[in-house]
């Protein structure tokens, strides 16, 4: 009797996990390995779980696709490690008839950059493939984040082949996927998708698995299926650990029967005494075929405050826009900084702008800073935020606080790696980078956390995304805007550019967009000051004009100085012409030097504002 036949009338205990057996046997390189290397040892496991009462084990195939196996250098193995699996859990089920899974993980998770769609296919293709032509019971999707790749993932396979496919989500939050999304609604998809089994599995624990399906009806065809951890995971001296007893479990299982849930089995931290008292409090009971659930309340989400500012990305697309950034100090003297930025504001500039600890090195927090200059000095920030200095829990909570302060002009970048600062040897974080920040901070817009729980309020960010067009071929980076823009970039502000064809280049490239782009201005001081600039600055070159016009002026400070604030209104008039964006990069706190490009972009627009009434 097949497997779906077979739980049309019971409910079926399947293993648990595979990777914490490995994990406490001290093994610590790649587990899809051992397929090949140790077989015998994977087919113990296998063993253990069948002698335990599980009715159906899984391959242990969970990494073994491209991408996870180039970890090791292995990404050549994949029909090698995914053959010899379905070979040892046959060969293990075999005496007693239990179902074989052939299984295949997810391969995003917050960074959907790890893998494209595309990607995603042709690496699931590929161990699917091999999994198949071992004849297995039915196909395991287990540890999706992502709905959008589980989704893709499920039309493909069900392309390929009729047989049974079980399709699971992971959640960060009882009930919602990282998108937002219900998880009845998800569940309900995915049948509707081919999923022949539908349900959960990976990083909740029991009692909140339990929770997440009471809010879940039952399918109309497929069936519903659970695997949790063992308990909610913790740290002993540096080494993963799960507390939970195993009638615990057991008992548990119990009540996600009662949600309806007919396969059941465990995931992260689950052993065999797990099944097997999983087993023993499952034994006689049928499965449920008729469920009440109690519509959910609507989860309200209050709209955002009206912005006391129009948002820079729309100003920007019919009139002038000027932003000055004005790096905060490396030293804890406030006053000349606050001093520069009001003058810069009474001046008429939209926004002050702060880098996040630009070419990693330690500054006074921006956001300190800028809510400073909001509440203190009545001056509109607009504050980078970097992926390098904060994992997604920084990020979020950062965030959250900006909105909470009424800050919400941001530039997300990726961040200068830590080596090129004054802490070489600190950590990069780098969880996610510009491009899924992008997506995360739009999802705060939506009142919806990075895990999917809702905010309760939308948050009303306008975001802007770096432009480097100082590169060989620009229309490479155009693409990469392009992209951007898909993530959520409402508009961008380029590295500094310093000359007038590189402004034009940048125009013909990017006429066809419709999204704000301000460009980048930043006066030299000296030469020393442009030699550094241009070959130690990631992302910056000059002109060989610029550096020998700098180099003329010698020693002289204020030759030097003036011939700098030359050359950039020399560009400003480019750049003026062309866009409605300009971004003046501040030198070493020269906020005098930023003023006198101010006021020259104010006569260029009245000028031009002259001749438009005289014409």
């Amino acid at each position: 009797m097949n497997l779906l036949k077979r739980l049309q009338k019971e409910i079926l205990v399947a293993d648990g996990a595979m990777g914490t057996l490995l994990y406490s046997y001290g093994i610590d390189f790649c587990y899809e390995e051992l397929n090949v290397e140790k077989p015998e040892v994977i087919e113990k496991i296998h063993q253990d779980y069948i002698a335990a009462g599980a009715d159906v084990i899984q391959t242990n195939t969970y990494g073994a696709n491209a991408l996870k196996l180039a970890r090791y250098g292995m990404e050549k193995r994949v029909k090698e490690f995914n053959e010899a699996a379905i070979r040892i859990a046959k060969r293990a089920a075999a005496p007693g008839n239990q179902y074989v899974l052939g299984t295949i993980g997810g391969l995003r998770g917050i960074r959907k950059s790890d893998a494209s769609l595309d990607e995603v296919v042709t690496m699931v293709r590929e161990q699917a493939d091999a999994l198949l032509s071992g004849d297995p019971d039915g196909l395991l999707l287990e540890t999706y984040y992502d709905f959008e790749e589980l989704s893709t993932v499920v039309k493909e396979l069900r392309t390929l082949t009729d047989m049974p496919i079980i399709a699971q989500v992971s959640m960060d939050e009882p009930g919602i996927l990282q998108n937002g999304m219900q998880l009845n609604d998800a569940l309900h998809q995915l049948e509707t998708l081919g999923a022949d089994i539908v349900g959960v599995n990976c990083r909740l624990g029991p009692y909140h698995t339990i929770q997440a399906f009471e809010n879940v009806t039952l399918p109309n065809h497929a069936f519903l299926s659970a695997a949790p951890n063992a308990s909610l995971l913790d740290v002993e001296d540096g080494r993963i650990v799960y507390s939970s007893e195993a009638d615990y479990f057991g008992r548990a299982a119990t009540f996600l029967r009662e949600e309806g849930v007919r396969l059941i089995g465990g995931c992260c931290g689950t052993t065999p005494m797990h099944i097997a008292a999983a087993k023993k409090h499952l034994k006689g009971l049928a499965p449920i075929t008729k469920k009440t659930v109690t519509p959910q309340k609507p989860i309200v989400i209050r709209e955002a405050e009206p912005a006391k500012h129009e948002p820079l990305h729309i100003k920007a697309k019919t009139e002038r826009t000027v932003i000055v950034e004005l790096d905060t100090p490396r030293h804890l003297e406030t006053d000349n900084y606050f001093e520069g930025a009001n003058l810069l504001y009474e001046a008429g500039v939209d926004a002050i702008t702060m880098a996040d600890n630009s070419l990693a090195s330690p500054r006074i927090s921006n956001m300190a800073m800028g809510s400073m200059l909001k509440h203190e000095h009545n001056v509109r920030p607009l504050v980078h935020l970097t992926c390098r200095d904060h994992n997604l829990i920084g990020l979020q909570s950062h965030l959250m606080g900006l909105d909470a302060l009424g800050v919400h002009d941001i530039l997300a970048v990726t961040g200068d790696p830590t080596k090129v600062g004054d802490f070489p040897g600190a950590t990069s974080v780098y969880d996610v980078s510009s491009m899924e920040l992008l997506q995360l901070i739009k999802q705060l817009n939506e009142g919806i956390s990075f895990t999917g729980k809702s905010l309760r309020k939308k948050a009303k960010f306008s975001v802007a995304a770096a432009f480097n067009p100082n590169v060989r071929v620009l229309d490479r980076a155009v693409q990469r805007l392009e992209k951007k823009i898909e993530c959520g970039a409402d508009y961008f502000i380029t590295q500094p550019v310093y000359t007038k064809e590189k402004i034009i280049d940048i125009y013909e490239a990017t006429k066809h967009l419709d999204t704000p782009i301000f460009i980048g201005i930043m006066p030299l001081t000296n030469i020393r000051n442009a030699e550094f600039m241009h070959h130690e600055v990631p992302g910056i070159k000059l002109s060989e004009e610029v550096l020998g016009r700098m180099a003329a002026c010698g020693d002289d400070r204020e030759k030097a100085t003036q011939e700098g604030i030359d050359i950039a209104k020399e560009l400003i008039d480019t750049a003026a012409e062309l866009f409605n964006g300009i971004y003046i990069i501040t030198p070493f706190l020269r906020y005098d030097m930023s003023l006198e490009l101010i006021t020259h972009i104010k006569e260029l627009d009245e000028e031009k504002e002259r001749k438009i009434v005289h014409a």
